[in-house]
């Protein structure tokens, strides 16, 4: 059973559900991120997103581009992401650890290594297998979500994920046809991220009527947890979420409240705004 498997299985014995605070690696310091994964636990987080910085990051809204060019400017790439991983698993060998980001990244880091990448003409693997799976286990990350690799082009990626005990895990959207939820079932694992806005991260208002009604079809076809993001950005509504999925996901309200603040106060002000949204799941 993988970390994430273990965390859902603990929860839903305990009635509780998951928190899933995501920031972006290497910001807003680029040597703060492991002593913020740490603050976010003790705050009452129980997966840590940790973004991969990227120059071109099509579902992210302005406020994590922001992050992100600013973590890229620290020269934040795949291999810095990794470190911060291992430093936190040094202290911390039970808080799953899931990177979420896009293709790029991870195929350059397997060309680099000296990855294969004989995918022409393959729709059921990618070019992300190969030494960044095995690097990625060796950090101690426990699953990936990276945004532009459908469900279609994953089975062996996936496959292989497994085999080193992480898991693959997709987004689910208000578009989302039953076709595609049954592609994501097939091979999602951990648990599935819904967004539950069109557009893109940090936008619009944030309708739990909606989300509530989406939930029931989404587990007509999918079998492990369903996690809530994009539009989450306090206490209340993680409340209401909350109520009806098994996750939370809150990420560019974390990233606005750390952007302003002087390096000894980043890894505070996370934990005291997680310890809020904790206390109201709970409630």
């Amino acid at each position: 059973m993988s970390r994430i498997a273990a965390t859902f299985a603990r929860l839903q014995t305990q009635g509780r559900k998951a928190l899933i605070p995501f920031v972006t690696a290497g910001f807003p310091f680029a040597d703060v991120t492991p002593e913020l994964m740490h603050a976010m636990v003790a705050g009452g987080a129980d997966v840590i997103e940790l973004g991969v910085p990227f120059s071109d990051p099509s579902a992210d809204g302005p406020v994590i581009q922001k992050a992100g060019d600013k973590a890229l400017s620290f020269g934040i790439g795949l291999t810095q992401v990794l470190e911060m991983v291992r430093i936190f698993r040094q202290q911390d060998a039970t808080t799953p650890v899931v990177l979420m980001g896009y293709a790029n990244p991870v195929e350059r880091y397997n060309q680099k290594h000296s990855a294969t990448m004989s995918i022409a003409g393959n729709t059921k693997s990618t070019g992300a297998s190969g030494p960044f799976v095995r690097d990625a286990a060796a950090a101690g990350v426990d699953g990936m979500l990276i945004v532009d690799y459908p469900p279609e082009e994953c089975e062996d990626f996936a496959a292989e994920l497994k085999s080193h005990n992480m898991d693959l895990i997709f987004l689910l959207a208000p578009t989302s046809t039953d076709e595609r939820m049954q592609q994501v079932a097939r091979i999602a694992s951990g648990y599935v991220y819904y967004v539950s806005l069109k557009g893109v991260t940090g936008s619009g208002a944030l309708d739990t009527g909606a989300v509530e009604a989406m939930l029931p079809r989404i587990r007509t076809h999918v079998s492990v947890p369903v996690g809530v993001g994009f539009g989450i950005r306090d206490a209340a509504t993680a409340r209401a979420i909350g109520k009806v999925a098994d996750a939370v996901v809150i990420g560019s309200k974390i990233i606005q409240l750390i952007d302003a603040q002087p390096r000894d106060r980043v890894a505070s002000t996370a934990q005291t705004f997680l310890r809020e949204i904790r206390a109201a799941l709970d409630s």
